[in-house]
């Protein structure tokens, strides 16, 4: 069975950054695309960052939402099945629960918060003085 447990959330204030991880098992984590995506009240789920593995190259790509680049930027590291977003320059309107998704970049639109096997538990972000 899949699982997602993410880590790294916290207070910070604003121009603060934070690096948040996701360390996956249950299944083959090189070979998957992996995303991250928040919640903040009001606004509904938002997709952050997607990241795709490529093994025949040996790199990776990524996407962004615009209202993070230049400020977001998502890795990982197979070896020790995890993915990261590390967040510089934070904004109070970043504040929110950050989850990890099991969802390709490319098919995150319609997918649900929640779809079992697919979401991690999150982990809260709040950027206030």
């Amino acid at each position: 069975e899949a699982q997602l447990v993410e880590s790294g959330g916290g207070l910070v204030q604003p121009g603060g950054s934070l690096r948040l991880s996701c360390t996956a098992s249950g299944f083959t984590f090189s070979t998957t695309a992996m995303s991250w995506a928040r919640e903040a009240p009001g606004k509904g789920l938002q997709w952050v960052a997607g990241i795709y593995p490529d093994e025949i190259l040996n790199s990776v790509k990524t996407y962004y939402e615009d209202f993070v680049k230049g400020r977001f930027t998502i890795s990982r590291d197979n070896a020790k099945n995890t993915v990261y977003l590390q967040m510089n320059n934070l904004k109070p309107e970043d504040t929110g629960v950050y989850y990890c998704a099991k969802v390709p970049w490319g098919l995150r639109s319609g997918v649900r918060l929640g779809l079992p096997g697919h979401w991690g538990r999150g982990t809260q972000v709040t950027v206030s003085s």
